[in-house]
């Protein structure tokens, strides 16, 4: 007969455990599964994590269709409940950005836009230097409450007519000059649109560095066409202006929504991250923002302003500011076609004066709120402290548009009265539909349910955790990392995608090397924007580029030196005011409290 192994047998306990068997074996068992259990819950979000990346990196499929990746995977993965994944979706910041699309709906039905940004230019001068930068200071305060890719697109046309009157402008000139000399006086210069008329092209044109051959200009001397739009460009120097202007109208919209919040989405998705992940600190607001950020815009304007007229024309002090000089005929056929797009507007309507006015109470409800050096106008209401947000206002403003009529809507009766029968609005619904970025929100409201997803996994601390040894260098050292890391990240992957994905991510490695939040998180918000690199980085860049101007090399010389430009502005800001405003220096009480748990 067989033995038997050895067992203990308890009355009435069918399971038989080897001799040797100890209780403690089984305790041990446990918590061994439970650790497995967790890491399965970390590995299967950050599995989730990797693939929402490669998507929104690859563009495999469009941005917000992988943002509804986490409605799907986390409750098949258990890792948070559909109900609760879905509630993510949709947060404060939708509610903001409703507001928002409803002032920028009616700003561009009634072109207000255009018109301050002629007036704007029309302040600042013809001077090609000085109308550059009217151009980008005119381009970067639209872009502070107008989305960017908005504001390029419609600031873009005006550039263009410009650019080509003063390319023809330096012909008529010649042309001038020429019949002046020969008894003929040409008495004015004709604005059309840099096209050559038959007239002009049998006239004698001397082209300084270009050899005539018998009073004619030869084909070597022919003007350059460019094979995206068919522009003519006399010199190359032409050609170079026409770069530069496309360039300074695509990066002074990215610039000045730097500015605001509402300025572009990734402020307003750092924005709602960081008070949801710090519901305690209570320190980042329009005001608040717009004190650190406008600051470092306007440096980074002007700095881009000097880098791009050096790059493309030279920089001449000399000619910039010397006071009292003669006009060119160039810069008065300039200021000329600047004048007469301004004038084509008519004098400024009712529908134009209502929306800026409800534009300016926007802005100062924002402001006045909770400015945090005196008390403001939330304090009217201290039995509900908080309830009152950015949204609140810009909710209330936006509704406005929609009941406040812009005409009234009339008929005529059989006897021949005309009577109102009913009015129509700033804009209708239909009209906002159009303009709101759908695709954004849904963007947006994915990112939040990753983030909702990777503290409920203990993914977030378990980076954290894994990323503490970066304690050991200094903080600007780790500040300029990442900062270069989410600039390099943000010019192959989209703005928004970049920012979503990081914030999850830097929020746990502050909070594990004992620094401020605000400290990593505010300069990798500003440095996603900084996509000047490629024409594919970034919405306005890609705009200019079909005007056919530039070429790739073209962009990637000059987003370069804008880029170290903003990087270094962003450190400045960092070590200087910003510091100051928020107290980086020291872990604040409203961070999760320092722990020292051995992660599993």
């Amino acid at each position: 007969m067989l033995a038997t192994p050895a067992t203990s047998r308890s009355p009435g306990f069918t399971s038989e455990y080897p001799m040797g068997y100890h209780e403690d074996d089984n305790t041990v068992s446990c918590a061994q599964t439970a650790g497995t259990r967790l890491l399965h819950k970390e590995a299967e979000c950050a599995y989730t994590l990797f693939v929402i990346a490669t998507f929104w990196l690859t563009e495999a499929l469009p941005l917000s269709v992988t943002a509804l990746l986490p409605g799907l995977m986390f409750p098949l993965f258990g890792i948070m409940t559909s109900k609760k994944v879905a509630s993510a979706y949709f947060k404060d910041f939708h509610l903001l950005l409703i507001g928002v699309i409803c002032l920028a709906t009616s700003v561009e039905k009634w072109n207000l836009h255009r018109r301050i940004a002629l007036r704007m230019v029309m302040t600042v001068g013809v001077n090609p230097t000085w109308l550059t930068l009217g151009f980008m200071s005119s381009t970067a305060f639209l872009s502070m409450w107008l989305s960017n890719t908005s504001t390029a697109a419609m600031v873009m046309p005006i550039v263009e007519a410009v650019a080509q009157q003063i390319v023809s402008a330096e012909a008529e000139v010649e042309a001038t000059q020429m019949t002046h000399f020969s008894g003929s006086v040409n008495h004015g210069l004709e604005i059309d649109e840099g096209v050559e008329t038959n007239e002009r092209k049998e006239k004698t044109i001397p082209v300084p560095g270009y050899s005539n051959d018998a009073g004619k200009i030869s084909s070597k001397t022919e003007l350059e066409k460019n094979s995206g739009t068919g522009t003519k460009y006399r010199t190359e120097r032409d050609h170079m202006m026409c770069k530069l202007m496309c360039l300074c109208i695509a990066y002074s919209s990215t610039i000045g929504g730097l500015t605001t919040i509402t300025g572009t989405s990734t402020n307003l998705i750092f924005a709602e991250h960081f008070n949801m992940r710090y519901p305690d600190c209570h320190c980042i607001n329009f005001g608040s923002w717009f004190i650190l950020s406008f600051p470092a815009a306007i440096i980074i304007l002007l700095l881009s302003w000097i880098w791009l007229q050096w790059l493309f024309l030279g920089f001449n002090f000399k000619e910039m500011f010397t006071c009292g000089k003669t006009k060119t005929a160039k810069q008065k056929a300039c200021a000329e076609v600047i004048k007469q797009e301004y004038q084509k507007l008519g004098p400024m309507r009712y529908q134009e004066i209502v929306t800026l006015v409800l534009f300016t109470v926007m802005a100062l409800l924002w402001f006045s709120r909770d400015p945090g050096f005196v008390s403001g106008w939330s304090a009217l209401f201290p039995e509900y402290p908080g309830f009152a947000t950015d949204s609140t206002v810009a909710l209330l403003i936006g509704i406005l548009f929609f009941l406040i009529p812009a005409k009234r809507l009339t008929k005529t009766t059989p006897t021949g009265e005309i009577v109102a029968f009913d009015y129509s609005p700033l804009i209708t619904w239909k009209e906002f539909q159009s303009f709101m970025p759908w695709d954004i929100a849904i963007l947006v409201g994915g990112g939040f349910a990753l983030a909702d997803g990777c503290e409920e996994s203990g993914l977030s601390k378990w980076i954290g955790s894994k990323l503490s040894p970066l304690g050991s260098l200094p903080v600007w050292l780790i500040i300029l990392i990442s900062s270069l890391l989410v600039t390099s990240l943000t010019e192959v992957a989209s703005n928004p995608a970049t920012i979503t994905l990081l914030l999850p991510i830097l929020s746990p490695l502050a909070e594990a090397i004992q620094v401020n939040p605000l400290y990593i998180l505010i300069p990798s918000t500003l440095c996603t924007s900084f996509a000047f690199l490629l024409p594919v980085a970034n919405p306005p860049n890609a705009i200019v580029f079909s005007y056919g101007h530039l070429k790739v090399i073209d962009m990637v010389k000059a987003g370069l030196g804008v880029n170290i430009v903003g990087v270094a502005v962003v450190m400045l800001g960092m070590s200087t005011w910003i510091r100051a405003i928020f107290d980086l220096s020291t872990y604040p009480s409203w961070a999760p409290p320092i722990s020292n748990e051995t992660m599993p």
